[in-house]
């Protein structure tokens, strides 16, 4: 694949070397753009030396080849790292001002933002709207770490490490998987399947929300193999502006935010689905009471946000079985505690929803969220191991389908009295 590795003038543009022999150790064809202010950083001749192809900054440099142009149309990921704050400016406002920006403006590919700068400049609100802009137009911008920073100053808006923007960049490059084999593909034809994906996010006032980690990538994954073995596909994607380029004959997408419209756009095409999986990762309480305004700092040392349940999705579609015979599949992402592991929570979550089928994984310390990798385990309603996956979320997600028609066949499935 090929790979555009714009580099911004930051200072940890070091560590994009890292970043590059990452990707280029991973068998992409990797192309350094670099900016202007970042080879102060670090020189032309690293990039050159490492990636074995030009290192151009500027748009008039090899006009004939009509760079700015070519580099983005013909890439099939642009990563950007570090991404300064003047960087996602210029690129939410789709200035094209030097090569990189330029090539920004044309590529049509995936795109992944990897921010670096210190704290305040990440927190002013004129970067907070840049980078929503750039999310809602579909470009994945990573969270800046917390740690140190330039000089004595410590707090988010460290680079991350170059080996998590790797591993982000190359999920977004995981090409889906082939087409079933005739031995497994087809036993879903005809059936319709409701598939929901993301994290909801509540909102404290029209700028802060409370949310989660979770990306979408697994409920994308269970979407399109559903899709692939011939099910009618409704995927309802909470925050996942990824999930629109899904969307073909026979698989539709539903943008939704809170937990409120999650469980409404859910509730509604279960009416007529055979199968109902619940992937997103919904939040369990919401504010009391949203703020008309944003809310302020100044003079105001704590802040107290009292919060309200949410409704219980999954254990109310496992309880009302929207249609007869209907499949219900939740997902469980936990951590485990002192006392309690990763599966004993998982068995108890799964006598409680009474959903058919719980797909349990771990998450936190790298593993689960935004990962091109996952690892689970099923159980059924009363909490029995009845199979596990561990690969990439394609092959778990065929995993999960797999468990599905072996337990419960769709033709004439018979739903249990509730205990």
């Amino acid at each position: 694949m090929r790979v555009l590795l714009g580099v911004g003038g930051g200072i940890a543009a070091y560590k994009s070397a890292i970043l590059l022999r990452l990707l280029t150790e991973s068998g992409h064809d990797v192309r350094v753009v670099p900016t202007a202010a970042s080879l102060e950083f670090v020189g032309r001749a690293t990039w050159e030396a490492l990636s074995g192809k030009p290192a151009t900054s500027e748009v008039f440099e090899d006009v004939p080849s009509v760079e700015h142009v070519r580099l983005g149309k013909t890439a099939d990921l642009v990563v950007v790292a570090p991404a300064t704050a003047d960087l996602l400016a210029r690129a939410a406002t789709g200035r094209a001002d030097d090569l990189l920006t330029a090539a920004l403006l044309t590529a049509r590919c995936p795109v992944l933002m990897a921010p670096a700068m210190h704290t305040e400049m990440w927190e002013h609100p004129a970067t907070r709207e840049n980078v929503a802009t750039l999310r809602s137009r579909g470009v994945t911008v990573l969270d800046p770490a917390h740690g140190r920073l330039t000089g004595a100053d410590t707090g988010p808006g460290r680079l991350p490490e170059p080996e998590d923007i790797a591993s982000a960049a190359l999920a977004l490059l995981d090409p889906p998987e082939p087409a079933p084999r005739v031995s497994r593909g087809g036993d879903l034809d005809g059936r319709v399947v409701v598939v929901s994906a993301g994290g909801t996010r509540e909102p404290l006032d029209p700028v802060r929300f409370i949310g989660n980690r979770s990306t979408g990538m697994q409920g994308i994954a269970l979407a399109r193999a559903a899709h692939e073995r011939g099910a009618q596909v409704v995927l309802v994607a909470a925050n996942v502006p990824a999930a629109r380029q899904e969307e073909a004959p026979g698989l539709s997408v539903l943008d939704v935010e809170t937990t409120a419209e999650l469980r409404a756009a859910v509730r509604e095409h279960a009416r007529a689905a055979d199968v109902v999986v619940m992937a997103a990762a919904v939040a369990d309480f919401r504010p009391t009471s949203v703020a008309a305004h944003k809310i302020k700092r100044e003079g105001v040392s704590e802040q107290t946000v009292t919060l309200t349940a949410n409704p219980d999705v999954l254990a109310e579609l496992a309880r009302d079985r929207l249609r007869a015979g209907q499949v219900v599949v939740g997902f469980a992402a936990e951590t485990g505690d002192v006392t309690t592991s990763v599966l004993e929570h998982g068995r108890a979550k799964a006598r409680r929803k009474g959903a058919d089928l719980l797909a349990v994984n771990e998450v936190g310390d790298g593993k689960g969220f935004g990962t091109p990798d996952n690892a689970v385990t099923f159980l059924d309603r009363d909490g029995r191991e009845v199979g596990a996956a561990d690969g990439t979320k394609v092959a778990v997600a065929h995993a999960l389908w797999d468990v599905v028609v072996r337990l419960a066949p769709l033709a004439g499935h018979t739903v249990r009295a509730q205990d």
